[in-house]
């Protein structure tokens, strides 16, 4: 288990963790592909689909959607509860914080300016002027993507990879969860609740310091 006194990294997951929503099928809704687009992510985060496949094929759906579109489903920003708190408190203790997201980099670049997370990577969609392409630039964030992108920012902080957490819910944050040491699956997919070291289920990201800090006083 992670030393809360010492600094440290925590990475999460954007979309169902530290946001409530999936944005890839909020914007689908946008274009009336909502129900489509939802099946093909549920189906990848139960590990049932290959994930940078499934991102290209959801995508490609939101061809011609306009950037101000975009914003409607950051106004305001769909915080998971909790959210801001527990950033605020891992930099209390002098922790980094991060998200790492098979999503897009137009959220999370918002996201991390709202709540004050020290970095963002996300993929990254395509524009002919104001208007989506369908298209996604490559590489895409996938698993591995993640777990490395955690390793990268350890490295950059210089903190041990032992004093590192994960948070997620998807199939495609195993391998991040399982590069870290700890990992938590928030309100999780089965899947993921097998491989992690704390499952919370309670729909508050606060749960998760109420739970490290009772396990420092074990």
């Amino acid at each position: 288990m992670v030393n809360l006194s010492q600094p440290g990294l925590v990475v999460f997951d954007m979309d169902s963790t530290l946001i409530t929503i999936e944005c890839i099928d909020e914007l689908a809704a946008l274009v009336d592909r909502k129900a489509e687009v939802a099946a093909i992510t549920a189906a990848a985060m139960r590990g049932d689909l290959d994930f940078a496949g499934s991102l290209r094929q959801r995508v490609a759906v939101l061809a011609g959607l306009e950037r101000d579109k975009l914003a409607q489903l950051f106004q305001p920003i769909p915080l998971t509860p909790g959210a801001a708190e527990l950033i605020s408190w891992f930099r209390q203790n002098g922790w980094r914080t991060a998200v790492v997201s098979g999503g897009f980099s137009w959220f999370t670049e918002q996201l991390a300016s709202a709540i004050g997370l020290d970095q963002h990577c996300a993929n990254t969609l395509l524009w002919d002027a104001d208007k989506l392409t369908g298209k996604v630039a490559e590489p895409v964030v996938d698993a591995q993507r993640k777990a490395s992108q955690l390793k990268v920012w350890a490295e950059h902080y210089q903190i041990p990879l032992t004093q590192t957490i994960a948070v997620g819910d998807g199939a495609n944050d195993q391998a991040m969860l399982e590069a870290a040491a700890v990992g938590v699956a928030f309100c999780a997919k089965p899947a993921l609740q097998a491989v992690a070291d704390i499952v919370i289920n309670e729909p508050n990201l606060m749960a998760l310091a109420h739970h490290l800090q009772n396990n420092e006083k074990q």
